[in-house]
């Protein structure tokens, strides 16, 4: 039996135990009260009764008469006048009804006065003794009606008890649930305070569990900050922020070979020209602020340009930023040297040269860099401030928006969509789910399309949400098919819509058991773009089984306090993160502390991408569960 109900038995027992005993108090004492007074009626009357019947000297007529009128003209249930031997002299007695008054009541509780005792005398001569009862059938009746009054009453009194012990019990059932509800939310992973109750006992449950939620928020705070220092050692220049070659190359190589990259993108290569000769002439501290500056324009959006997906220093002179093509290169372009020049303005001889270059899908990353190197030398040779575009189309999409949103629709009402389903494996080999992100076949007969082709035009369409369920339905039908653990990602943006969540609970809760081999990742971007959202999911698919994690993830894992609330089951780290793992002791001993650190909270940590067999052993190594990518398929 649960506590509240049993504080509600105990307030009901005992507003009903004092609601009647109240009533059974109050009836007693009338009918006490009630009995004394027709005693006091009774003795007084038979006084006067017996001092009348003296003066007949004895006469047994009139003795009679005087009986017969005294009975007649009260309210008597008898009266009787026994000689001094005993006999009975005269006597009259009625029976009365008791009207309008329950015959258990007259049962239960019987009315019964001390009869009025009195001489009755000749003189000096004793005649006999009057014995005289008043009716209490009047008695009962007003016992009655003032019991029923009572009860009202008592009765009213008691439901107004009742409500107010509502309000108290809701009150303190929902200091109660609160207390549960954070319990519950610790035993699924998510750390979260909660206002300190009024109870005082609820208090110190509250005020406890606070300060565990706190030391461990305080503790992952701190392991954060660490991993977080060791990320930038790993990825940062040191004088810019920017990433450093090393990284800037592997996320490149990510964008390139991911199957929700970012689609239609270019490298924009950025050179300060003569930088021993800057350096010699504004000295080292006033040529550090410009390279600095120049850092920041290029890592910041333009005005109503997109951000840059990342921003690289490749060596001394020269920067990198990948920028997808939401907006034409050439304004882009334009728009980085308008920001440039005012950066550079005032001082003598510096000049920037710029060049962009078409980065398309599974490209090399070094043949890329050498034609975006070489349309650099271009510009160069140009002049300062010169840019040049290589490989550029600058032409609208083909067909526009409008082409595209019909296309997707098509697609989707034809059911043209396919599962790519690519294995993640622990050390041991085991399978322990399937990647399975989604291609289209745009055009009837045509090649499936993977999502770096198509998912900027279904965001920017709005079909972004309609995708990313036709995903979840297919991922469910193959999962009642076999049973197989497979994974779906769903795009940031879905979250944002708020008719997803709701459809996407439905859909899942129909599948009945197959929720339970369902996997579900989201970019780690929702973290911070969308953080209700991603913990409103969490806490409507993980009650039905359903796995939910992050993907792409390491650029914001020093935001832990939100890891810490969200109630997530898993963490996918990207491949940029992890290439070049086996010679790279700065990346090994970030993922060993952003493991221990994942672990520490509940988290499963799989690595995503991994092409080269020889970082396997560094991977297992630091204690990741699981990778995904060429190098295990």
């Amino acid at each position: 039996m649960s506590l509240i109900r049993q504080v509600w038995i105990l307030i009901m027992g005992t507003i009903v135990l004092a609601s009647a005993g109240s009533v059974l108090m109050s009836v007693w004492t009338a009918r006490g009260s009630l009995e004394t007074q027709l005693s006091m009626k009774n003795n007084d009357n038979a006084q006067t009764l017996a001092l009348s019947l003296s003066q007949q000297r004895g006469d047994a007529a009139l003795l009679e008469l005087a009986i017969a009128s005294q009975f007649d003209t009260g309210h008597y249930q008898s009266i009787r006048l026994v000689g001094a031997d005993g006999r009975v002299l005269v006597e009259r007695t009625a029976q009365v009804a008791v009207r309008d008054v329950p015959a258990w009541f007259v049962d239960q509780v019987p009315v019964h006065p001390r009869a009025g005792v009195a001489q009755v005398s000749n003189g000096w001569n004793q005649i006999g003794t009057l014995e005289l009862r008043s009716q209490s059938a009047f008695a009962h009746a007003d016992l009655w009606w003032s019991s029923v009054r009572m009860t009202l009453w008592a009765l009213g009194v008691g439901v107004l008890a009742a409500l107010v012990g509502h309000l108290a019990v809701r009150r303190l059932r929902g200091q109660l649930d609160a207390v549960v509800e954070q319990a519950e939310a610790l035993t699924q992973r998510r750390f979260v305070s909660m206002a300190e109750p009024a109870t005082p006992e609820l208090r110190r449950v509250a005020q406890a569990m606070n300060m565990m939620v706190g030391r461990v928020n305080q503790f992952f705070q701190e392991q954060s900050r660490q991993v977080d220092q060791l990320r930038r050692q790993a990825s940062c220049d040191a004088l810019t922020g920017l990433a450093h070659r090393g990284h800037f190359m592997a996320v490149l190589d990510s964008e390139l070979g991911r199957e929700d990259g970012a689609g239609e993108t270019q490298i924009v290569l950025v050179r300060l020209l003569a930088l021993a000769d800057v350096n010699r002439r504004l000295g080292h501290l006033r040529t550090d602020e410009l390279l600095r500056s120049i850092a920041a324009v290029l890592a910041e959006a333009a005005p109503g340009q997109p951000a840059p997906l990342v921003a690289g220093r490749l060596n001394g002179s020269d920067f990198a930023v990948i920028h997808s093509r939401e907006r034409p290169v050439r304004e882009l372009t334009e728009a980085l040297m308008r920001r440039l020049r005012t950066v550079i303005e005032g001082l003598d001889d510096v000049a920037v040269v710029m060049s962009a270059t078409a980065c398309h899908r599974d490209r090399p990353v070094a043949e890329l860099l050498a034609t975006a190197d070489r349309a650099l030398a271009v510009a160069e040779a140009a002049g300062p401030f010169r840019c040049h575009l290589d490989g550029i189309d600058e032409a609208p999409v083909q067909g526009g928006e409008d082409a595209w949103r019909r296309a997707l629709l098509d697609t989707l009402m034809a059911a043209r969509i396919q599962l790519q389903p690519y294995p993640v494996r622990d050390a041991r080999g085991v399978l322990l789910h399937q990647e399975c992100p989604l291609r289209l076949q745009l055009v009837e007969g045509g090649p499936l399309e993977p999502a770096s082709r198509w998912l900027p035009m279904a965001l920017r369409t709005g079909l972004g949400s309609d995708v990313d369920m036709a995903a979840v339905a297919l991922v469910l039908t193959a999962i009642g098919a076999d049973h197989q653990p497979r994974g779906v990602n769903l795009s940031p943006q879905s979250l944002a819509d708020p008719h997803f969540l709701p459809r996407l609970r439905a859909r899942v809760a129909a599948a009945g058991e197959a929720a339970q081999w369902l996997w579900i990742e989201v970019d780690e971007m929702a973290l911070q773009r969308h953080p209700e959202s991603l913990d409103e999911m969490c806490r409507l698919l993980r009650p039905l089984g359903v796995r939910v994690g992050l993907e792409h993830a390491g650029d914001r894992l020093a935001s832990i306090g939100r890891l810490l609330e969200a109630g997530l089951d898993y963490v996918k780290l990207a491949s940029t993160w992890t290439a070049g793992l086996a010679g790279d002791e700065t990346r090994r001993l970030w993922l060993r502390s952003s493991v221990g650190m994942l672990h520490g909270v509940g988290l499963q940590v799989f690595v995503e991408g991994v092409r080269d067999p020889a970082d396997l052993p560094a991977l297992w190594a630091a204690g990741v569960d699981g990778v995904t990518g060429p190098a295990i398929r």
